[in-house]
């Protein structure tokens, strides 16, 4: 197992690379200038100094190397400050945002906190109720269960988050304040709210119930009907048979032999989805002013930050690489079966 980790790991060097300059190169052809955002008032020449020291002036290859250097190369002190768990210094992070001008991973390191705390929060959340819910629903084939649950994956994969979210804030936030009844939620993320005690942790959760619901309701109707599909194939194979005839109790054979592995496909499905929570949810974000990664991006986009959106898109590449080769270190432990040496 570790020599194949160990493969895959240098493997993948190149291949990040491969996709980093594909996405530079992508970037570069997409349309928009940086410098239009510029007031018209500034002399032309003001403006050929701006776009030479943000390094538009230079060739793609080269504004290519500089970015790859900047992002790979570690400055001695940073280094040092990070052995010694000492805090880093200022102007040692190299890639500049060119909306901000601010270091880009400054920035990516402010919002992470808040993603986490509602796109990670919802994964966690949809796996929890996913994962049993397809397995009785699978085991329970066509019961009054599985119809129900049927029912309910498909609105939550047909309803998209633009339409739920905007309802969850008229029901909890519009229509409860009238009511009295329902529980009055906040409509509006509020990003600067710093968790130090049990009051300002329950508020933190309040906020959060929205966004939460959202997400994890469309989660949940995708790995639930994998996990169904998953047992239901497995149910009727030979194996299960076998176990039933040893005598062994329906308990044992549904959550150890069936359950395990049933969840091979559905491991790929989750860990391939955990790099979505470092990238946000653009949309979720957008309606409750969740000021997350998936935000930073469409911002990004929009101004035509070339170095933010290159450094964010690289670093989801690297998760889903990542995530792969776990996932694949998974299937190792749970079907004895696959071996990789």
């Amino acid at each position: 197992m570790l020599t194949y980790a160990t493969r895959r790991t240098i493997l993948a060097i190149p291949t990040l690379l491969f996709i980093s300059f594909v996405i530079f190169m992508l970037l570069q052809l997409a349309p928009g200038d940086p410098m239009a955002q510029v007031p018209l008032t500034v002399p032309p020449d003001v403006k050929q100094k701006m776009r030479e020291a943000l390094g538009l002036g230079a060739p793609p290859l080269v504004q290519y190397w500089k970015w790859l250097v900047q992002v790979f190369w570690i400055e001695p002190q940073v280094l040092i400050d990070w052995i010694f768990g000492t805090s880093l210094a200022e102007g040692k992070l190299r890639v500049i945002s060119w909306q901000t001008r601010s270091p880009v991973m400054d920035i990516i390191l402010q919002r992470i906190p808040q993603t986490l705390w509602v796109v990670g929060v919802a994964y966690v959340v949809a796996i929890l109720i996913a994962l049993p819910i397809g397995v009785y629903s699978a085991y329970r084939q066509y019961s009054v269960f599985d119809q129900a649950g049927t029912f309910v994956t498909m609105i939550g994969f047909s309803i998209p988050p633009f339409f739920t979210g905007p309802l969850l804030i008229v029901i909890f936030s519009v229509i409860s304040l009238e009511t009295w009844w329902l529980p009055v939620l906040p409509s509006i993320y509020d990003t600067t709210h710093v968790v130090n005690d049990w009051q300002s942790f329950g508020f933190q959760v309040k906020q959060m119930t929205m966004p939460v619901m959202v997400l994890a309701f469309q989660i949940t109707a995708q790995l639930s009907r994998y996990m169904r599909a998953s047992m239901l194939d497995n149910l009727g194979q030979d194996y299960v048979r076998t176990a039933r005839a040893k005598g062994l109790s329906e308990a044992v054979v549904v959550n150890v032999h069936v359950l395990r592995n049933s969840m091979i496909p559905v491991i790929t499905v989750i860990a391939l989805g955990i790099p979505a929570i470092f990238g946000g949810a653009i949309i979720t974000e957008t309606v409750f002013k969740v000021n997350g990664i998936g935000q930073l991006l469409l911002t990004a986009l929009f101004a035509n930050d070339l170095p933010m959106v290159m450094t964010l898109t690289f670093i989801f590449a690297v998760l889903i690489v990542v995530f792969n080769l776990i996932a694949d270190i998974l299937y190792g432990l749970l079907d004895p079966r696959i071996r990789y040496d």
